[in-house]
């Protein structure tokens, strides 16, 4: 088998750390700066564990002389262990493990942004951890709340917005007694909402598209008394979110969102006012957008969510049997 560069890149790293041309302060800063290389444009899953090997090398070199190295070699290696596909649950406990112990030392010696992105990530951990029964929601939303104490709306709009987003899906994800319940999903709105006050369209395009086309979401599957003026409303965060997303430039997105919409169109009625004459019109669109949704997934080799469709498809196919 032929070596891959970055096979080559790692041995040529941990050669290079036995040189004496090199303080180890300097040997350690090309490690980290190695494996962030890796970490950042992987183009096997084999460059992600050379970018752990690269770190763990990093902390062994630290001890306990350079500390706050040591403390970013640990976020940094707890940013590769949770971006590694694996279908349990140990390489987040591992990335867990990593930035609960760094965030202390990057707290005292570190600036205010690097903390704030090891808290976010922190809180990304706890969330895809939650399903596992090894953490809280509520800790998650407390990572990403410390976060947005830097990360402002004004001087990071961007980060602003996914910490948003995050933390308005977790409150969505939260369970409990039916007022419990009602309470998290009234959050999970207001925090969309709040959020959309200060990313626009014209600034933030894609950070916009994303917030209004969760939001829509919220408002699809909230269990309310009032459902049509909920699918309506979904219906128009959609519709914002489709002034940005095409099938041109962000096709995947693009799907998802007009499969959204064809499910809340699949629930409403042509004309809300007079339910009783049906919805054969919506279903009609509908079809069209799950039409339009799974031949991009299948293009873009989505297996699951092209499953997903061809089931609605199936299923508005009946309804509109029902209704002709």
């Amino acid at each position: 088998m032929t070596p891959s560069i970055t096979d080559s890149t790692v041995k040529a790293a941990l050669a290079a750390i036995t040189s004496e041309s090199a303080t180890t302060e300097e040997k350690i800063q090309m490690l980290i700066e190695l494996a962030q290389g890796l970490q950042k444009k992987p183009k096997t899953p084999e460059d992600l564990w050379n970018a752990v090997e690269l770190y763990r090398q990093a902390q062994k070199m630290c001890g306990v002389d350079y500390p706050l190295w040591k403390a970013r070699s640990q976020a940094g290696m707890a940013g590769v262990l949770k971006s590694i596909p694996d279908a349990g649950a140990e390489l987040l406990l591992q990335a867990k493990a990593g930035y609960e112990e760094a965030l202390p030392i990057l707290l005292q010696l570190a600036g205010a942004e690097e903390t704030a992105e090891a808290q976010m990530n922190l809180g990304l951990v706890l969330q895809s951890l939650v399903p596992f029964n090894l953490a809280r929601i509520s800790d998650s939303i407390a990572a990403y709340q410390e976060a947005l104490q830097v990360f402002t709306c004004e001087n990071y709009p961007q980060e602003y917005a996914i910490l948003s987003n995050n933390i308005a899906i977790a409150y969505l994800s939260m369970s409990g007694s039916a007022e419990q319940q009602n309470l998290c999903e009234a959050l999970a709105i207001q925090t969309f909402a709040s959020a959309l006050k200060h990313i626009n369209i014209i600034e933030h395009p894609r950070e916009y598209a994303m917030l209004q086309n969760n939001l829509g979401n919220a408002w699809q599957y909230l269990p309310s008394s009032h459902p049509v003026e909920n699918n309506l409303r979904a219906i128009a965060a959609y519709n914002e979110a489709l002034k940005v997303r095409n099938c041109q430039d962000t096709p995947l997105e693009y799907a998802n969102t007009i499969a959204n919409k064809a499910n809340a169109l699949f629930n409403l009625p042509d004309d809300p006012e007079k339910p009783e004459l049906g919805n054969r019109q919506n279903l009609l669109q509908a079809r069209d957008y799950y039409q339009q949704a799974g031949e991009i997934f299948s293009q873009h080799q989505q297996a699951e969510q092209a499953a997903a469709v061809a089931q609605a498809l199936q299923e508005v196919a009946a309804e509109i049997a029902v209704e002709s």
